[in-house]
């Protein structure tokens, strides 16, 4: 039984192809289902279309249904077309004709559409919650490690010296700039929806805003066709944070497991960290990073994919804008897991002291010899000549103990107090007490 059908059904095949994936999704939403119908019912009740007693009992019948879903013991049916449904049906099965009455004023393009802003609201959380833990451990490795030389790379070949601080901190402060494409994506996923009904609004005198204040939504999507229009528009918002996420994290992989290779040798996991090979005895491979590097790149392509189904889409709901979810609500845990390991698999990693003593890199000192010529009144190009022919004749012998960065970002300043300032800012942007407070209300 469907909330919309008449006197047919529709056939097997058809409802099998349309429906596909959601049930799986559905389970997901059905805490934030909830929570938003706890809030359209007491406007329902505000504006008279329910009795003060109706919204009581439709109350207690929903922090019911709640508390069954935070005990796992919620399941929708077989033959149960969605979350939706099997909500209003548990309410009509145990209130009786009151819980036929919560559906008015809404459709469930609006109804949908809200519990996925709530969804997207709590993932984007808890992503922060976790690029704030690998903030922190990136930070420590950055104090610990800031004396460590390491070589720096362009085009993949030796460059410069550089340092383990500085590598740690690259990638702590390049998270602080991914939580503001998240930051984004947040204030897209925090206005409110619900109300817009089909996407063109009802004739019953709902109160829009109070239900965007009892769900703790910032504001709401003032229009009703582009409440509607969001969908698709917060995805692919959505989609572009978890890629910038991505894009840090891949890099990170790809520089471990290049510094693990025998070869370089820069940096260390313990043997319980890697995997062993089945003829080797000698192999101690990266899985765990290379498994990273794989999803993170998974993760960029969700963008791309994002925008192939918003394509052509005309104004208005689209059964298209299903299949988003099957891009987002996967993205949303991969990148979490890929965070937590990243986070995880650092708190054991081996930093290998004194290799720019090595003969090996004293081409790296190059531009130090000629940034110290400079200083000593040579020309910057005759400089350049100078030690690139001391180069080429074998007599290039720098001193490899010492290096005179000091400005702002540099090996020797690196700056981690204000990289930890630019993140307490992105941290504080994100207004979760006002969330935490009113969903408590609503289901205390």
């Amino acid at each position: 039984m469907k909330l919309w059908q008449k006197d047919k059904t529709s056939l097997k095949e058809v409802e099998k192809f349309t429906v596909g994936r959601d049930l799986e999704f559905d389970q997901l939403l059905a805490p934030f289902d909830v929570i938003a119908s706890m809030a359209h019912a007491q406007m329902l009740s505000s504006i008279g279309l329910l009795t003060a007693e109706e919204n009581l009992e439709l109350q207690k019948g929903l922090k019911d249904i709640y508390f069954e879903i935070e005990k796992g013991q919620f399941q929708i049916p077989e033959g149960v077309e969605d979350v939706h449904s099997q909500v209003e049906f548990l309410l009509t099965e145990r209130l009786g004709e009151v819980g036929k009455k919560l559906h008015s004023g809404r459709s469930r393009n609006d109804q949908v559409l809200v519990d996925l802003k709530l969804f997207y609201r709590a993932g984007i959380r808890e992503i922060v919650e976790d690029t704030s833990e690998l903030f922190d451990f990136l930070l420590k490795l950055s104090e610990k490690h800031k004396n460590d030389l390491m070589p720096g790379y362009t085009h993949t070949q030796l460059a410069m010296p550089s340092s383990f601080g500085l590598w740690f901190s690259s990638f702590a402060e390049g998270l602080t700039e991914d939580l503001g494409l998240l930051k984004a994506a947040f204030d897209l996923s925090n206005k409110n929806p619900l109300g817009s009904a089909a996407g063109y609004g009802s004739s019953f005198p709902l109160n829009r805003s109070m239900t965007a204040d009892l769900l703790g939504f910032a504001e709401l999507h003032q229009n009703v066709i582009n409440a509607q229009n969001s969908r698709g528009k917060t995805e692919k918002t959505i989609s572009f944070a978890l890629s910038g996420l991505a894009g840090t994290l891949n890099r990170l992989s790809a520089d471990v497991c290049l510094f693990m290779n025998q070869h370089f040798g820069f940096i260390s996991f313990p043997d319980e960290l890697t995997t062993g090979s089945s003829i080797m005895p000698h192999k101690k491979n990266p899985d765990v990073f290379e498994l990273i590097r794989a999803k993170t790149n998974q993760i960029q392509g969700v963008p791309a994919n994002v925008t192939l189904l918003l394509t052509n889409t005309t104004t208005g709901y689209h059964r298209d804008l299903q299949l988003l979810k099957e891009e987002i609500f996967p993205a949303i845990s991969q990148i979490r897991d890929c965070i937590q390991m990243t986070t995880f698999m650092l708190k054991s990693i081996k930093v290998r002291s004194n290799i720019l003593q090595d003969e090996f890199y004293k081409h790296l000192f190059s531009v130090e010899v000629v940034n110290e010529l400079v200083l000593q009144g040579t020309p910057f190009r005759d400089a350049y000549k100078q030690v690139g022919r001391a180069i080429e004749r074998g007599e290039f012998a720098p001193n490899q103990n010492e290096l005179k960065h000091t400005h702002e970002g540099s090996i020797g300043n690196l700056g981690l107090e204000e990289i930890q300032r630019k993140m307490d800012k992105a941290l504080q942007s994100f207004d979760f007490q006002k969330i935490d407070s009113s969903i408590k209300a609503l289901i205390s």
